[in-house]
């Protein structure tokens, strides 16, 4: 069986995430993403109402046109997990595409409401719900089949799709931690990634990303990162001002921790902005989380303002705005707070918990500068770098290249600086560039099998 791997978006960058693998006349697309850093740079730009073509000119979401090179038709469309920069594309895309759309329940209902707010296209795609653990048949020759193998990261509910041919399985590793003991859901799967890896023909490629493929050792569990984040909230549990804490909107199980501490050092959590209340809401409307009955959650910016009225009224010290903004992005809750433009006033010695690192790119480096400086000027005191990342170090690449023993390997989510540690990890256990190690770029095609 022929077996081609199309390698669309995030090949030259981190972001905007697409690979479409052909196995005979069967195609599947993993992820449909978008490089938030393209749209920041621009003023106001409301992704929602602009058209694919000047999305795609922008370099914010995948080229597709690569795809008339796949002879074959698209059988599903896989998006991996629920950060944008491997689903914000769906509404601009999938359209093209007479394929369901197929993930697991809490990816699911945010392409859902991805698709929702879209107001340029029409997407009537299925939308089919799959747990980890379970498979589906591809196609009608019964010869391929995908099936989900649970993975941790810094949103719930993530997997990593395995496409099984009779040519051995292609592996789609973006993205992942080795988190054995995760404060939410199950750990990784490293038995059955291991089990695949030795059965049938094993696997013919595996796509890895390269985040941080550079840094040595492993990364920790998101448990570690709780018990920071505890010793943190402690520290500050006598402070009688301000206290305000930002994390990423999809890191429920960070949010379900700064909730619970909050509480414990006796101040009422509450969660503002418009991407907080609709990924939190959304994990427990699905029963992912079981936060306070009490704990409120606003994104509409009235009542925001509403709220920052209350808690200013009813003294700060009584709350834990837990709020938009960790990147510095212009619009977000935090950065507000530091223009001064909420009713919520920063005094002299106030807390801001930074429960997330700056993701290392210019435009977000710059922005949180900006914010960080901002937030100073007024008084407030930085607590960074409360985090551990959603991201596979050297040694969880070891392990996936020793459980997977991949013939092939393509890099991925990074751009050709980014893929060198990882080229080199490899080339250390034995592959070699263009023999069995395809460094590629976006729109390539690669034929693995002929």
């Amino acid at each position: 069986m022929e077996i081609e791997i199309a390698t669309i978006g995030g090949y030259e960058e981190v972001g905007r995430q697409m690979t479409a693998v052909r196995a005979g006349e069967d195609i599947v697309i993993f992820d449909m993403g978008l490089n938030l850093s393209k749209v920041l740079i621009h003023d106001n730009v409301e992704t929602e109402k602009m058209h694919s073509l000047d999305l795609i000119d922008m370099g914010a979401i995948p080229d597709d046109r690569v795809m008339s090179e796949l002879e074959g038709d698209v059988q599903a469309i896989i998006p991996t997990h629920g950060h944008l920069d491997h689903i914000a594309a769906i509404p601009k895309l999938a359209h093209r595409y007479d394929a369901p759309i197929v993930a697991t329940p809490f990816t699911i209902e945010l392409v859902r409401q991805q698709i929702q707010d879209e107001g340029k296209f029409q997407v009537d795609n299925d939308l089919v719900k799959m747990n980890a653990g379970a498979t589906m048949a591809i196609g009608d020759s019964e010869q391929v089949e995908l099936e989900f193998v649970n993975v941790t990261h810094s949103v719930i509910d993530a997997i990593n799709p395995v496409l099984h041919t009779p040519e051995g399985a292609v592996v789609y590793g973006l993205d992942k931690r080795m988190d054995h003991s995760p404060v939410i859901g199950d750990p990784i799967d490293m038995d059955r990634f291991r089990e695949i890896g030795r059965e049938d023909n094993g696997v013919l490629c595996y796509i890895e990303d390269c985040t941080n493929a550079g840094r040595k050792g492993r990364t920790p569990s998101e448990s570690v990162a709780r018990k920071h984040l505890h010793d943190v909230m402690r520290s500050v549990e006598d402070y009688d001002g301000g206290i305000v804490a930002t994390t990423f909107s999809s890191h429920i199980a960070r949010v379900k921790s700064l909730v619970e501490f909050a509480e414990e050092i006796g101040r009422q959590p509450v969660l503002l902005g418009r991407s907080m209340e609709k990924y939190s809401g959304t994990a427990e409307r699905l029963d992912f989380v079981d936060f306070p009955g009490d704990l409120g959650m606003y994104g509409h910016r009235k009542s925001v303002d509403r709220t920052f009225k209350r808690i200013m009224k009813e003294g700060k010290e009584n709350y834990l705005p837990i709020v938009t903004g960790h990147q510095g992005e212009p619009r977000a809750m935090l950065t507000r707070m530091g223009r001064g433009e909420t009713p919520y006033e920063l005094d002299d010695g106030d807390k801001v918990i930074f429960s997330a690192r700056v993701i290392p790119e210019p435009t977000n480096e710059g922005q949180r500068y900006q914010s960080e400086q901002l937030l100073r000027m007024q008084g407030a005191r930085i607590y960074d770098d409360i985090h551990v990342s959603g991201h596979l170090r050297e040694e969880g690449h070891y392990t996936m290249l020793d459980a997977l023993e991949p013939q092939n390997v393509i890099p991925a989510h990074q751009n050709l600086q980014g893929f060198s540690p990882y080229v080199d990890l490899c080339r250390s256990q034995g592959y070699k560039l263009d023999r069995d190690l395809h460094v590629t770029e976006n729109g390539n095609v690669i034929q693995l099998v002929e």
